[in-house]
């Protein structure tokens, strides 16, 4: 299993909800297992909790092979060449 987890901080004036819908067309890839996009979470604030980004992706796939088909899927390549220009950072964390 590969847990694939990527944060987006948007360019200022981007559109929040803009731009997540454009993150959950994703969720038609089907080598997905579970799909997840979120924004930061109204929780108690503490030291170890990040909150300056502004839309979250958690991605699940039984496979590395499964992620790999995923990373050069029409729907991931239309959504980076749509999207690239919104955003001023990404980060992402990868687990098994």
């Amino acid at each position: 299993m590969l847990v694939h987890t990527v944060l987006f901080w948007l360019k200022p004036g981007q559109d929040r909800a803009a731009f997540q819908a454009q993150v959950e067309t994703l969720a038609g890839i089907p080598t997905l297992k579970a799909f997840w996009v979120g924004t930061p979470a109204a929780t108690a604030k503490r030291p170890v909790i990040d909150t300056s980004y502004d839309v979250c992706l958690t991605t699940v796939f039984d496979s590395v092979a499964d992620h790999d088909v995923y990373q050069e899927h029409a729907l991931h390549l239309a959504f980076l060449s749509n999207n690239k220009d919104r955003w001023q950072r990404v980060q992402v964390y990868d687990a098994d």
